[in-house]
């Protein structure tokens, strides 16, 4: 099981981003920023960092808006070293 909390906790909010935007819905990455960092969302920080990574190229959105890996998109360091219970 992922531990979530903890990986919100520690990460920065585009590597957060880089790895849950693809799997998750915005709405469900927004709250659980404000369950376990609410300060990223109070200081209106979250959307922006997404919208950056977009224009940079880490994403695309389909037709229907979802969000995907684009061009550019790299995995976060702590995906590859599998930690917080990633598989």
């Amino acid at each position: 099981m992922i531990n979530f909390k903890e990986m919100i906790e520690r990460e920065s909010v585009e590597n957060i981003l880089l790895y849950l935007a693809p799997l998750r819905s915005f709405p469900d990455i927004d709250n659980m920023f404000v369950r376990y960092k609410f300060e990223i969302i109070e200081k209106g920080l979250l959307y922006p960092a997404y919208a950056n990574l977009l224009k940079g190229g880490m994403f695309i959105e389909d037709e229907k808006g979802h969000t995907r890996k684009g061009p550019n998109w790299k995995e976060p360091e702590f995906v590859t070293k599998k930690k917080y219970g990633i598989e």
